[in-house]
């Protein structure tokens, strides 16, 4: 019988992780079968996953209606090519992503992940000025502290700095970058806010196609949570100086943030909107990118007569249909009350990390705990005392954060708590 041992040399022999040397600095753990909010280790060791696998499990693991959904849509097609062809699976995800979206995003285009509907949004948005005639407007105009994905016109619109692709830049177009918003959630909004972001569109109207920000959370970049006011005129600012606006919703869509997504904190809606992670409830990668008919419309007028994307399972029917069961079940459960709780038994179980030496500083919104260090921690270490607690976290710079499940209990949460305020409290600075 294999045991855990030989996977995991197996594993540093063959496989390349994410953001990570080869093989991997740590030693991957192996993973024999989830459920719930649980993962079952290998080793016998169960742990409570306190990120959601990168923020997507939103109903956790082997829930029985997305198991179901998967199993029914196996019995007809796993996949069919999208060019040409269409199936009830990708027609009534739409229309349903349509309906709960803000504003009048009637148009939606299936893809394979949040970086590629980042790619997608940005064509959309070049595709939109030529076909208007205006060639010149032909760069994005993103906030720092904003990351947006791994591929190239995605590492592009992220932070220069904060955004993990700094080494790429001699070959990533140039954007344009306003300062990071400045008030906090909850904080009111100063004209001086939104100055700098002012300025820069009135400098270059003429050439910016488009704004790109994540309403509310700023996600990898940094994990910090912005004023809906600041969302609210920077939509204002696009209107004014004849900008499109992208929102990407990838990490705050599907109630992460406390509402359905996180334009609706601010009451806006966006010309053009990416989702991912949560859709699928994390059985399968899919993303989606929606936009309003007039940018639909332009992008058909120009020269090449259509968007210039298509993805080879564009539209997957297995994907397809567990994201439109996902997103079933998350609006027919009381999902508002169950985040609302979350944040609440977040904010009393981070709070003994506040007046910690290496802390500075504890935010929670919705169902996102964070505790923010003043100098990184060794990953090594901290995942000894992660695995003391039972839990499972996946820090990454000075950030310790946690997104469980939105079927997390308050021991849970409690767990997850703890461990990060464990963190907090024993490893030092490497």
């Amino acid at each position: 019988m294999v045991g855990a041992e030989d996977i995991v040399s197996r594993d540093r022999q063959a496989l390349w992780h994410p953001y990570s040397p080869m093989p991997a600095a740590i030693p991957p753990l192996e993973v024999v079968s989830a459920r719930g909010t649980r993962l079952q280790l290998a080793d016998g060791r169960e742990l409570v996953d306190g990120m959601s696998s990168w923020w997507a499990t939103i109903h956790g693991y082997r829930h029985p209606v997305l198991d179901e959904a998967v199993r029914g849509q196996l019995d007809q097609m796993a996949h069919v090519m999208f060019g040409g062809l269409t199936h009830r699976p990708a027609v009534e995800l739409a229309e349903l992503l349509v309906d709960i979206t803000p504003g009048d995003l009637a148009h939606v285009f299936l893809c394979d992940s949040g970086s590629v509907a980042v790619e997608v949004a940005m064509k959309m948005a070049l595709q939109y000025w030529l076909g208007r005639g205006r060639a010149e407007k032909h760069r994005l105009l993103a906030v720092r502290s904003g990351y947006h994905g791994d591929t190239l016109g995605a590492m592009g619109v992220c932070d220069p700095v904060t955004g993990m692709h700094h080494m790429f830049s001699a070959v990533l177009q140039q954007q344009l970058f306003a300062p990071t918003p400045t008030p906090r959630f909850g904080e009111r909004l100063t004209d001086e806010d939104t100055t700098s972001i002012a300025a820069l569109l009135a400098a270059h109207r003429g050439e910016v196609a488009a704004v790109i920000l994540e309403p509310v959370v700023q996600g990898a970049g940094g994990m910090r949570f912005y004023s809906p006011g600041y969302l609210a005129a920077v939509r204002s600012l696009c209107d004014e100086y004849e900008v499109l606006l992208i929102a990407d919703e990838i990490a705050t869509g599907f109630g992460r943030s406390g509402e359905l997504f996180g334009c609706d904190h601010a009451g806006i809606a966006p010309d053009i909107m990416c989702v991912g992670k949560a859709m699928t409830g994390g059985y399968l990668s899919m993303a989606a990118v929606l936009c309003r008919p007039d940018v639909a419309r332009w992008v058909s007028r120009a020269e090449a007569g259509a968007l210039m994307h298509g993805p080879t399972f564009m539209g997957n029917p297995l994907g397809c249909a567990v994201a439109l069961a996902s997103i079933r079940l998350l609006l027919e459960g009381p999902w508002q009350s169950r985040v609302s709780a979350m944040e609440a038994r977040l904010r009393q179980g981070l709070s003994p990390a506040a007046g910690l030496a290496n802390v500075a500083d504890v935010r929670v919104l919705g169902a996102i705990g964070v505790i923010e260090t003043v100098e990184p921690l060794p990953m090594a270490a901290m995942q000894e005392v992660f695995l003391e607690h039972g839990v499972w976290l996946r820090p990454f710079g000075r950030l310790l954060y946690t997104m469980p499940p939105y079927i997390s209990t308050e021991d849970d949460i409690d767990r997850i708590a703890g461990a990060m305020v464990g963190v907090a409290e024993r490893v030092n600075p490497g």
